[in-house]
């Protein structure tokens, strides 16, 4: 697969309404985010939390191209895929208030968003650990079997210095496993530069040396992501082989709510946020006379109305009772003597 140039794609092509959902998938990202920003300051949310701004049209690119009966596989900076894989946004908000009311019953927060009735399995806090999880899923729907199935495997860029990331790849090559690699190349793996941990930066050299197909995109660019995984999860689903996506994105804010960001200059986040996925995606669609002010409006008071009910949804939920902290954790003891 060869790279996507921006300017290679005619928003046209893809259609109004089209063009107008992945707006609105991005616009509900972001709006929830925010939202949960200003309620971890308040005190509604704690544990950790990190934050997908800047990054949404990675989710919003690849998720159309996935049907209800595949896998998703995430990292603990997941809310925007699990938004947009169909769990609510109350049930991940009340998740985040640590209500059991939570997709998770409240007992997982933010990083450990789960859903089985849309097969989102995670949410997961290790770095790389979603990836043995994902050839695990993969393993399982091929001896099921569950034929044309995909596992969707997101993860940073971070991941690909863990042995988990290799062995996966290995695996899931050497038994033709049909799962799509998307590594959000964001260039920090927490606060670490890319350059300062990894000799070759070209994480696609190293997927390829496993023998699979890559591909690197502008992850930046909600078409192009688009384009690109409809290929990869079109080759996955009908090859039943893995297959490697690097996205090169950015995150605006800082790795989490407890980072003081000191590694990267301010400037260069500044130089990054003039290609921020939704407004250089409206602006397009506003020249081709694809959308107006009004539409995006819109679109943005949806989103708002819809974090602001999940807001309500998560306040008015309910604690586990302390009688309960133990289900699920310990095992009752035995009535008897074995």
């Amino acid at each position: 697969m060869k790279p996507v140039k921006d300017a290679a794609i005619d928003p046209a092509r893809h259609g109004r309404d089209f063009c107008l959902a992945r707006v609105r998938d991005m616009l509900r990202i972001r709006r929830l985010e925010e939202r949960c920003a200003q309620l971890y300051g308040d005190g509604k949310i704690r544990g950790f939390l990190h934050l997908y701004i800047g990054e949404e049209a990675v989710a919003a690119g690849v998720m159309p191209s996935l049907r209800p009966e595949d896998n998703v596989v995430a990292t603990y900076r997941e809310h925007g895929q699990a938004l947009l894989r169909g769990v609510s946004m109350n049930a991940i908000m009340a998740e985040m208030f640590g209500k059991q009311q939570g997709c998770s019953r409240g007992r997982g927060g933010s990083m450990h968003l789960f859903d089985r009735a849309t097969r989102f399995f995670g949410g997961n806090a290790i770095v790389g650990g979603g990836l043995p999880l994902a050839v695990g899923l993969a393993l399982a729907d091929k001896l099921a079997p569950r034929p044309d199935c995909v596992t969707a495997c997101f993860f940073g860029e971070g991941a690909v210095a863990e042995g988990a990331f290799h062995e996966s790849l290995n695996l899931a090559a050497l038994w033709r496993l049909p799962v799509l690699f998307i590594c959000e190349n964001n260039l920090y793996a927490m606060g670490t530069a890319l350059s300062r941990s990894e000799s070759q930066i070209d994480l696609t050299r190293k997927a390829a040396s496993y023998g699979l197909p890559t591909g690197h995109i502008n992850g930046m660019n909600v078409l192009a992501v688009h384009d690109a995984a409809a290929q990869a999860v079109a080759f996955v689903r009908e090859q039943q082989a893995p297959f490697f996506l690097e996205l090169h994105t950015y995150r605006f804010r800082a790795h989490s709510m407890f980072d003081a960001e000191l590694y990267r200059d301010k400037a260069e986040v500044e130089r990054w946020k003039q290609h921020g996925p939704i407004h250089t995606f409206t602006d397009r669609l506003k020249a081709a006379a694809m959308i107006d002010e009004a539409d995006f409006e819109r679109l943005d008071r949806e989103a708002e109305r819809e974090v602001d009910a999940a807001v309500a949804f998560a306040e008015a939920g309910t604690w586990e009772p302390v009688d309960r902290l133990t289900a699920d954790v310990l095992t009752p003891a035995p009535t008897q003597a074995c």
